[in-house]
């Protein structure tokens, strides 16, 4: 199905990137009315489809006929492509024979997915397989991947990524995930966020204020707050473990749980329930989900009220939610995985750490200090802004385009 679409223009980004906007549009020329088609798993929840909420109205707004369409599935199909995801990470799970042929016929009749379009840009595991039924060597072909291929599980790789041989590039976040063998067709740019989204953008403090009485979080009080899906490997068990220690020394400080229940991830809700159990009857953990009604501009007040930001994900593909707390000027504490570690910076705009223990300790040291707080901020806002807003992610897209085409 098509995904809504929203309007955007470029334009509107003058007060964030200024004359940047120009080198942009004089980018974009040549690509004037070309037809790209992004495919993904789900139109709602997660990073992806948040990006490309954002970045396919911007494609059209310099020119470029850009379309977003999702994959149709049953639950079954998506149980699986969990597995994928899980074992391209490094997992020790088994796939089914079975499982291999439903991936497989569901990827084949969603081939329909694909018409005119010039060029065709496939997010993740779940849709790679449309290439493999389809004889159009005229297209082009991008698999664009937002996980963390490092040390995939071999067995499932070596089976894998055949589905991706028809491919004319792999788009990776960091040159460390490209497969062995595949550097040639490969090349990194990291995600971004979108400063003009909903989740994003300026607040006004009642709509702050309201928000946090609706969820029982108290303005008053220090709030420790994690962005992550229920997800094995954010471990959000962890991250109760931290907000332990350092209640133990901070006795009035909140921890607020922020997800979203994303459609094409059946593990989550059991996941949820075990976080919710880990959890107990400590009032002062906060479950802010969509089950609540908390939605991208509630998720933002959420931030803008945070006092630090905490992420212990133990793999990470890159960790948009960081960026996110940096760019509302949020100190961030994490592990140092995948994206993330290109995002904090030592010391700079945040604190990386393994241990829980230590984790807690830079959590502590940034509640009682003020002034390192707003430095960190000022800091981090800045790294966000060169780096990884839309603006940044549309130019390498469009750099790719023009390599591709010669």
């Amino acid at each position: 199905m098509d995904a809504r679409l929203r309007e955007r223009n470029i334009e509107e980004y003058w007060p964030v990137i200024g004359e940047e906007v120009d080198e942009i549009k004089k980018l974009a020329e040549p690509l004037k009315g070309m037809k790209v088609l992004h495919v993904n798993a789900t139109a709602y929840g997660g990073g992806v489809a948040e990006i490309l909420h954002n970045l396919v109205p911007l494609m059209r707004s310099v020119g470029l006929d850009a379309r977003w369409r999702v994959l149709e599935a049953p639950d079954e199909f998506f149980n699986v492509t969990k597995k994928f995801h899980n074992t391209l990470q490094g997992a020790d799970i088994e796939i089914t024979e079975e499982e291999w042929d439903l991936y497989e016929r569901v990827c084949q009749e969603n081939t329909k997915l694909i018409q005119d379009e010039e060029i065709l840009v496939i997010h993740d595991p779940q849709p790679a397989a449309v290439r493999k039924y389809l004889d159009l060597n005229d297209r082009k072909w991008l698999w664009r991947c937002h996980i963390d291929l490092s040390t995939p599980n071999m067995t499932v790789w070596k089976r894998f990524f055949r589905y991706l041989e028809g491919y004319d590039k792999l788009i990776f976040h960091l040159e460390e995930y490209f497969p062995e063998g595949w550097k040639e067709k490969s090349v990194a740019f990291p995600p971004s966020i979108d400063p003009l989204s909903e989740k994003n953008s300026d607040l006004d403090e009642d709509f702050i204020k309201t928000t946090l009485e609706r969820l029982e979080i108290d303005p008053k009080r220090p709030l420790i707050t994690v962005v992550a899906r229920f997800d094995p490997w954010k471990d959000l068990f962890s991250a109760i473990d931290v907000y332990r220690i350092v209640k133990e020394e901070i006795s009035d400080v909140q921890l607020a749980i922020v997800s979203a229940m994303a459609t094409d991830d059946p593990e989550g809700w059991f996941f949820y329930e075990k976080v919710l159990r880990y959890a107990g009857v400590d009032e002062d953990i906060k479950f802010c989900t969509n089950l609540k009604g908390v939605g991208n501009k509630e998720v933002n007040a959420i931030q803008r009220a945070t006092t630090v930001a905490l992420h212990t994900a133990i793999r990470e593909g890159f960790g948009l939610v960081i960026s996110e707390a940096l760019y509302k000027k949020v100190p961030v504490v994490a592990r140092p995985v995948g994206g993330v570690k290109i995002q904090v910076k030592h010391g700079e705009n945040g604190y990386l750490a393994w241990e829980k223990e230590k984790l807690a300790e830079y959590v502590i040291r940034l509640i009682k200090d003020e002034n390192l707080r707003k430095k960190m901020g000022e800091n981090g806002k800045r790294t966000v802004v060169e780096n990884f807003i839309i603006t940044v992610h549309l130019k390498n897209y469009l750099k790719t385009f023009l390599n591709l085409l010669g």
